[in-house]
């Protein structure tokens, strides 16, 4: 598991009225939820903090009762994920579920071990989900999200895994600024000074993968989307081409990840292109 760092200094450029995030956040998941007719959500704790602020965001919105948690370790997993997302449960008074998904991907696995680790991690996430998706039907509860906008917008997730979700409260928060309101709710400071990791295998770290800080990242992306910046914008500040142009592919090239499945348009009205409505009917 990678060690643990001290914390970011905050960016101004990225700052939050906390409280005010705090409170849209917990009325959108208790309004989200309550208007389906469900009581409650189950959300996926890997002993990491976007997850953690998830957790802690669901049961001020809609209580003790109205948060399942659920761990799904692999058999590589760091003993130290599963011991900080128990601590959170425990801390949460929150019911808590547990499923190894070893025996599933390795079983899936067995006719090709020679499988890299990419997709070995993407049929990890995906699992996770299933069972998300699974226990939600059990519990009569909505799959709540935990992909941060850092995350999202830089493709850095598994289509169909971790990036899916019923209601995504994280969505449009840049990873340093979960780091800020996770302080605020006070996630325990041994999940708050983890060097970001999915986990998926030893000595993986997010920003190692990624070539650059999130604390770098988010300041570019939040030129780049926030400010409406240019790539010429982002050279005039002093950003390098080579992350500047980096970052861009990063973003195009992972559109596909950030809308539904694309429709063959060929009636009048599309479901996705012509069809489209911000809320369910009827409810």
């Amino acid at each position: 598991m990678p060690a643990r760092r001290p914390p970011p200094r905050p960016d101004p450029a990225l700052d939050l009225d906390l409280a005010g995030t705090q409170r849209v956040l917990t009325s959108f998941i208790a309004g989200e939820v309550l208007r389906t007719g469900r009581k409650r959500v189950v959300v996926g704790l890997s002993g990491g903090i976007d997850s953690a602020v998830a957790a802690v965001l669901a049961r001020r919105a809609l209580g003790a009762s109205g948060v399942v948690a659920v761990l799904m370790p692999y058999r590589t997993s760091h003993p130290s994920s599963e011991r900080d997302a128990r601590r959170l449960t425990r801390a949460l008074g929150v019911a808590t579920e547990r499923f190894d998904i070893s025996p599933m991907v390795d079983a899936y696995f067995a006719s090709d071990p020679r499988a890299g680790r990419v997709r070995r991690g993407n049929k990890m996430a995906r699992e996770r989900m299933s069972i998300l998706y699974d226990r939600s039907e059990v519990h009569h509860a909505l799959v709540l999200g935990t992909s941060n906008k850092t995350e999202l917008l830089l493709g850095y997730g598994t289509l169909h895994g971790d990036m899916a979700s019923a209601l995504n409260p994280l969505g449009d928060l840049y990873k340093t600024q979960v780091r800020r309101l996770a302080e605020r709710l006070r996630v325990p400071a041994a999940i708050r000074a983890k060097v970001p990791s999915a986990d998926l295998w030893a000595g993986q770290t997010d920003e190692a993968e990624l070539g650059h800080s999130y604390d770098e990242l988010d300041r570019l992306l939040h030129l780049l989307v926030d400010r409406r910046g240019s790539r010429a914008d982002a050279l005039a500040e002093g950003w390098p081409r080579r992350m500047v142009d980096e970052v861009l592919r990063r973003i195009a090239g992972s559109q596909h990840k950030r809308r539904p499945p694309l429709v063959a348009k060929l009636s009048a009205r599309t479901v996705g292109i012509d069809f489209r409505y911000p809320r369910d009917w009827g409810t």
